[in-house]
Protein backbone atom coordinates (compact mmCIF):
# COMPACT_ATOMS: atom_id res chain seq x y z
CA UNK A 1 0.00 0.00 0.00
CA UNK A 2 1.00 3.31 -0.88
CA UNK A 3 1.16 5.74 1.88
CA UNK A 4 -1.08 7.96 -0.04
CA UNK A 5 -3.70 5.05 0.37
CA UNK A 6 -2.87 4.46 4.04
CA UNK A 7 -3.48 7.76 4.89
CA UNK A 8 -6.89 7.99 3.55
CA UNK A 9 -7.85 4.74 4.42
CA UNK A 10 -6.65 5.96 8.24
CA UNK A 11 -9.07 8.89 7.46
CA UNK A 12 -12.06 6.62 6.30
CA UNK A 13 -11.32 4.12 8.81
CA UNK A 14 -11.29 6.57 11.69
CA UNK A 15 -14.41 9.39 11.28
CA UNK A 16 -15.70 7.77 7.94
CA UNK A 17 -19.04 8.40 9.69
CA UNK A 18 -18.18 12.30 10.43
CA UNK A 19 -18.64 15.44 8.52
CA UNK A 20 -16.29 16.23 6.28
CA UNK A 21 -14.45 18.57 9.01
CA UNK A 22 -14.14 15.55 11.20
CA UNK A 23 -12.62 13.65 8.55
CA UNK A 24 -9.91 16.70 8.01
CA UNK A 25 -9.74 16.88 11.90
CA UNK A 26 -7.89 13.04 11.32
CA UNK A 27 -5.88 14.09 8.60
CA UNK A 28 -4.68 16.92 10.25
CA UNK A 29 -3.81 15.36 13.66
CA UNK A 30 -1.58 12.80 11.24
CA UNK A 31 0.14 16.14 9.53
CA UNK A 32 0.96 17.20 13.18
CA UNK A 33 2.42 14.28 14.49
CA UNK A 34 4.75 14.42 11.59
CA UNK A 35 5.15 18.25 11.91
CA UNK A 36 6.30 17.74 15.73
CA UNK A 37 8.65 15.03 14.47
CA UNK A 38 10.93 17.72 12.35
CA UNK A 39 10.82 19.47 15.10
CA UNK A 40 11.69 17.02 17.89
CA UNK A 41 11.53 13.54 17.40
CA UNK A 42 8.53 11.82 18.77
CA UNK A 43 7.48 8.12 19.40
CA UNK A 44 5.01 8.05 16.91
CA UNK A 45 7.16 8.05 13.54
CA UNK A 46 8.96 10.31 11.32
CA UNK A 47 6.35 10.05 8.48
CA UNK A 48 2.85 9.70 7.74
CA UNK A 49 3.32 5.52 6.63
CA UNK A 50 4.76 5.16 10.17
CA UNK A 51 2.53 7.69 12.43
CA UNK A 52 -0.64 6.17 10.42
CA UNK A 53 0.80 2.59 11.40
CA UNK A 54 1.82 2.94 14.77
CA UNK A 55 0.58 0.34 16.64
CA UNK A 56 -2.23 1.65 19.30
CA UNK A 57 -2.32 4.79 17.60
CA UNK A 58 -5.24 4.69 15.25
CA UNK A 59 -7.70 1.53 16.18
CA UNK A 60 -8.78 1.25 13.29
CA UNK A 61 -5.25 -0.52 11.72
CA UNK A 62 -5.31 -2.80 15.06
CA UNK A 63 -6.09 -6.42 14.01
CA UNK A 64 -8.66 -7.44 16.57
CA UNK A 65 -10.68 -3.78 15.02
CA UNK A 66 -13.85 -4.32 13.17
CA UNK A 67 -12.28 -1.63 10.98
CA UNK A 68 -9.14 -3.76 9.95
CA UNK A 69 -10.67 -6.22 7.57
CA UNK A 70 -12.65 -3.32 5.61
CA UNK A 71 -9.58 -1.24 5.67
CA UNK A 72 -7.57 -4.39 4.00
CA UNK A 73 -10.70 -4.37 1.04
CA UNK A 74 -10.62 -2.55 -2.12
CA UNK A 75 -12.39 1.09 -1.41
CA UNK A 76 -11.57 2.54 -4.77
CA UNK A 77 -15.41 3.03 -5.67
CA UNK A 78 -16.47 3.69 -2.17
CA UNK A 79 -17.88 7.66 -2.42
CA UNK A 80 -16.77 8.60 1.00
CA UNK A 81 -13.06 7.14 0.59
CA UNK A 82 -13.07 9.18 -2.27
CA UNK A 83 -13.97 12.17 -0.07
CA UNK A 84 -10.84 11.03 1.86
CA UNK A 85 -8.44 10.55 -1.11
CA UNK A 86 -9.22 13.98 -1.87
CA UNK A 87 -8.85 15.27 1.90
CA UNK A 88 -5.44 13.38 1.17
CA UNK A 89 -4.40 15.12 -1.84
CA UNK A 90 -5.10 18.56 -0.23
CA UNK A 91 -3.00 17.97 2.57
CA UNK A 92 -0.15 16.75 0.52
CA UNK A 93 -0.37 19.93 -1.58
CA UNK A 94 -0.21 21.92 1.91
CA UNK A 95 -3.81 23.40 1.11
CA UNK A 96 -5.80 21.71 4.29
CA UNK A 97 -6.38 24.49 7.16
CA UNK A 98 -5.71 22.93 10.60
CA UNK A 99 -9.07 23.10 12.07
CA UNK A 100 -7.82 21.16 15.48
CA UNK A 101 -5.61 24.03 16.14
CA UNK A 102 -2.02 21.96 16.42
CA UNK A 103 -3.70 18.39 17.79
CA UNK A 104 -1.72 15.45 17.92
CA UNK A 105 -4.64 13.49 19.55
CA UNK A 106 -8.28 12.63 19.75
CA UNK A 107 -11.04 10.66 21.08
CA UNK A 108 -14.60 9.99 20.81
CA UNK A 109 -16.67 11.80 22.96
CA UNK A 110 -18.16 8.34 24.36
CA UNK A 111 -14.93 7.68 25.31
CA UNK A 112 -12.85 9.11 28.09
CA UNK A 113 -9.04 7.53 28.24
CA UNK A 114 -6.78 7.76 30.72
CA UNK A 115 -4.53 9.63 28.95
CA UNK A 116 -7.05 12.40 28.57
CA UNK A 117 -7.79 12.60 32.39
CA UNK A 118 -6.48 16.18 32.87
CA UNK A 119 -6.45 17.62 29.49
CA UNK A 120 -8.46 20.59 28.12
CA UNK A 121 -9.21 19.77 24.60
CA UNK A 122 -8.40 22.25 22.01
CA UNK A 123 -11.20 21.54 19.91
CA UNK A 124 -14.01 19.38 19.48
CA UNK A 125 -15.43 18.41 15.80
CA UNK A 126 -18.00 16.16 15.54
CA UNK A 127 -17.71 13.35 17.69
CA UNK A 128 -14.33 13.48 18.69
CA UNK A 129 -12.14 15.64 21.13
CA UNK A 130 -8.56 17.14 20.39
CA UNK A 131 -5.87 17.80 22.36
CA UNK A 132 -1.81 19.07 21.68
CA UNK A 133 0.63 19.03 24.04
CA UNK A 134 0.10 15.19 25.46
Amino acid sequence: MTEEEIFSKTIYGEARGESLAGQEAVANVILNRVKMNLIQPMWWGKNIREVCLKPKQFSCWNHNDVNYKILKSDLSQNPVYQICQRIVKRALAGVLTDNTNGATHYHTIECHPLWARHLIPCAQIGNHLFYKNV
